[in-house]
């Protein structure tokens, strides 16, 4: 046991370890996430892979020059967070930051980096206030956000008869964001919200939370947090008995998270993606080659292919303006120019820096319908992007006029 752990500790480090740069003046991109908390299998070193990946697959060099790829774990930890992205810029040349879950440290750095003209490409954050009253010129946010999640899904469960609702919710911006979008659908498509109550991160007993929504009369129970909070949660409700009188909505309710969860307590639950594996060739060869690299060899979620697929993009938008040094001129080549890459397909990027493009409405197999591993979902609608994300007018972006 012993000797496999440390084996598997050196396959991190050399996986989390920078790539060498192959000449002085290489383009820096940093991977900075959560590597070791309740959102690691979410993102962690699997966007360090999938950023690998795009820059091996672009040719390795953008601008006339290598590209390099350094990770950090941001612990969760705001202070920490923004303390490796002023290191980052200020002392060792990173010129753009992607992924970056947890969305109190997302804004952090999206406002450093707008301070120091570096380039933010969010593929993990959540919050809908980095295109709206938080954008930058500096920022892109690429895969999904709170307002397309929550009310996408919230809207549809109440259309479906889910009329009552009660919250229970991540106790920081990303929760308290997600949860309001929600709500706001849940009542304009003629539901009720009886309540809500807040857990810190990382909570492992969600009992006195469980029971407050037991006793609130709701009928769906919405679960506003993500990564493993989502899962234990989930979990724990199942065992309680929650589930025969109740639906559980898990607004965040990734793929990675469905194995722990078993497809027996998820069975039918319905989640809102842009990206899935089994989508076409493109992405089922994607999903191989990934797991092929990373050691748990899971599966890419849909965060993890936008950071393959926003670095790509990035590449691109340096080689037309000539290098990366401009980070706001690189962001402003990257809206100018369609997005086009294997597994997100065509789409393009707003004034506001949202990433527009189509997602799907996914339902978990039952267990009997499930192939092999990873074979956990199938595709039950497709939403277009103009549709599932936030009017940009409706924003209050100060980019837009």
């Amino acid at each position: 046991m012993r000797i496999t752990l440390l084996r598997q500790a050196c396959v991190w480090t050399m996986l989390l370890a920078p790539v060498p740069a192959l000449a002085q003046g290489a383009v820096k991109i940093g991977i900075l996430n959560d590597q070791s908390g309740p959102f690691a299998s979410y993102q962690g070193i699997g966007s360090v892979v999938a950023a690998r990946m795009a820059v091996e697959d672009y040719g390795g060099k953008a601008g006339g020059k290598p590209v390099e790829v350094v990770a950090a774990d941001h612990q969760n930890k705001t202070d920490i967070g923004i303390g490796i992205a002023r290191r980052w810029y200020e002392n060792e040349g990173v010129d753009a930051i992607f992924d970056v879950p947890n969305s109190s440290i997302a804004l952090a750095v999206a406002g450093m980096s707008a301070e120091k003209n570096k380039v933010f490409v969010g593929s993990g954050a959540g919050t809908a206030l980095l295109t709206g009253e938080k954008c930058t010129p500096n920022t892109v946010h690429w895969t999904y956000d709170t307002y397309a999640y929550g009310r996408g899904l919230g809207k549809a469960i109440v259309q479906q008869g889910g009329k009552k609702w009660f919250f229970i919710t991540a106790d920081y911006a990303f929760g308290h964001d997600l949860e309001k979008q929600a709500s706001e659908a849940v009542k304009a498509s003629g539901g009720q919200v009886l309540g809500a109550v807040r857990h810190p991160l990382g909570t492992a007993d969600y009992a006195s939370f469980l029971l407050q929504a037991q006793a609130s009369g709701a009928d769906i129970i919405g679960i506003a947090n993500a990564g493993d909070d989502t899962i234990t949660s989930m979990k724990q409700a199942a065992e309680f008995g929650l589930t025969k009188d109740h639906k559980l909505a898990g607004l965040i309710l990734g793929m990675n998270g469905l194995p722990a969860l078993t497809l027996r307590f998820a069975q039918g639950a319905q989640i809102m993606n842009p990206f899935y594996w089994d989508l076409n060739d493109g992405t089922r060869a994607f999903a191989k080659r990934f797991a092929e690299r990373i050691p748990s060899k899971a599966y890419p979620n849909d965060m993890q292919a936008g950071v393959y697929a926003s670095v790509i993009h990035y590449l691109k938008a340096i080689d037309k303006v000539g290098g990366a040094g401009d980070g706001k001129a690189v962001v402003a080549a990257m809206k100018d120019m369609p997005t086009d890459d294997p597994l997100y397909g065509k789409g393009y990027i707003r004034k506001d820096g949202r990433k527009i493009h189509p997602l799907y409405l996914l339902q978990v197999k039952a267990p009997d319908e499930s192939k092999s591993a990873w074979d956990l979902l199938k595709v039950v609608g497709t939403i277009k992007g103009e549709d599932a994300f936030r009017p940009e007018a409706d924003g209050q972006c100060p980019l837009v006029k």
